[in-house]
């Protein structure tokens, strides 16, 4: 859409506000709210924020910034129709006074690792993302509980799944946006849910999965509940993945990843993808799973993933060849956490699947053996190593790899570790409920 048919779409639809959308380095989304007279301003890039206000952005020295809006990204939102009138969105680079892309907003950190893809060759990146999350009650005074919606397991149906109401909903919103829907279902915990879209390219699929989040989280409230992407919070229960599909298109548009005359029906490029990928795997997953609580997740039992490892059938291994070929041949990166910010993970994911790519990395044979059931001396003679056990360690594997700061770029590297650093601190200092159980009375 260009500048006339988005004034012409506002009139159409009654809308009333805009909000001009971006995104802060830990994924969260933030907004700034302009009636509508505001619209062809803002599309002329006028609109100034604080940056100093937005965590991990900039200094109070260096505060004023401009928000670019993107015109694909129009959308009428129709969970806010109000008396008054609609609320629309627009999704925004963030930009200096000076005219430059500010590095520090992440989705110019995609923007900026697209384009090293399209040097070497490449038209796009495909991705396609899974993510999982809880759904839980609300207490009478409506504040939050720890209570799931419901008790269903993997695919179960009402009644014991009592979440079909609230998903159907959720898919019957996005399908208003132009989402092409492909299935929703209850997954294995107690309260915890999966709905998977198409496929789009990597800018696509990221703004799709904030929108995503957005929908999810107003669904929800209109249903009495609260819908959280935390990965893990049931201690003995599975956790909430985002597996990323992930796929490389060349310039005439054919899947990079597919030889029919290749082994397993996979191209050298597609081996040396998955090479690269695992080569940074234990880097890269200080931002794939950026959070305290993701760690809680990587653990044997709860069938995620623990170990760097891939596979063309073993669901224990971090990255996984689905079996369709063709246009569909891609690797499920399984290891990604919905806390992650979507534009730094696919930067990184990118990065290191490029750095394979242009390095000829060498890929390690797979793994058809159920990893959860061999032993730390098994997997080290098959060369399989761990991924990062908590966040610390996984922000000293970060700091090693020149590859994944390098995509990140220095000013989110070091915003990043600062703040990750921080709440690392804040963890490591913290009491938890579990050690006054256990040591009180017994010391």
């Amino acid at each position: 859409m260009d500048k006339t048919d988005i004034l012409n779409d506002a009139k159409k639809n009654n809308v009333k506000y805009v909000r001009l959308c971006f995104t802060d380095i830990h994924g969260l989304i933030k907004n700034v709210e302009i009636p509508v007279r505001g619209l062809k301003a803002a599309m002329d890039n006028t609109i100034m924020i604080d940056g100093s206000s937005i965590d991990g952005f900039a200094t109070i020295q260096e505060a004023d910034m401009y928000l670019h809006p993107d015109l694909d990204t129009w959308l009428v939102l129709p969970w806010e129709n109000t008396d008054y009138g609609n609320v629309a969105r627009l999704i925004c680079d963030v930009y200096l006074p000076d005219g430059t892309p500010f590095e520090g907003d992440p989705r110019i950190v995609l923007k900026r690792n697209i384009k090293a893809m399209q040097a070497m060759g490449f038209d796009s990146l495909n991705i396609g993302v899974e993510p999982e999350f809880f759904l839980f009650k609300r207490k009478q005074d409506g504040t939050l509980s720890m209570k799931p919606h419901d008790h269903g397991g993997y695919f179960d149906l009402s009644p014991v799944d009592a979440a079909e109401d609230c998903r159907r909903d959720i898919v019957l919103e996005l399908e208003k946006l132009g989402f092409d829907m492909e299935a929703s279902h209850h997954e294995a915990a107690r309260g915890q849910q999966e709905i998977n879209f198409k496929f789009g390219n990597a800018l696509e699929a990221c703004d799709n999965l904030q929108t995503f989040k957005l929908v999810v989280r107003n669904v929800a409230e209109r249903h009495g509940l609260y819908a959280t992407f935390m990965p893990k919070p049931f201690t003995n229960e599975n956790g909430s993945g985002m597996h990323a599909n992930c796929s490389l298109t060349r310039k005439d548009g054919s899947n990079a990843f597919d030889d029919p005359e290749g082994e397993r029906g996979l191209s050298q490029v597609c081996y040396q993808w998955i090479g690269g990928i695992m080569a940074h795997a234990r880097a890269f997953t200080a931002i794939t799973n950026p959070i305290v609580n993701s760690y809680k997740r990587l653990i044997p039992g709860y069938e995620a993933p623990c170990y760097v490892s891939w596979s063309d059938a073993n669901r224990s291994a971090m990255i996984r060849l689905p079996a369709t070929r063709g246009a569909g041949t891609r690797t499920e990166i399984r290891s990604v956490d919905p806390s992650a910010n979507p534009y730094l993970a696919i930067s990184v994911i990118l990065a290191s699947g490029l750095d394979g790519i242009n390095n000829g990395v060498d890929y390690p044979s797979p793994v058809h053996d159920n990893l959860y059931l061999l032993e730390r001396e098994e997997r080290e003679r098959l060369g399989i190593k761990n991924l990062p056990e908590n966040l610390k360690d996984a922000l000293k594997e970060l700091r090693r790899d020149a590859v994944v700061k390098a995509a990140l770029g220095e000013h989110v590297l070091e915003k990043f570790m600062a703040a990750k650093n921080d709440e690392w601190d804040r963890f490591r200092k913290h009491v938890s409920q579990w050690e006054i159980d256990t040591y009180l009375k017994a010391i």
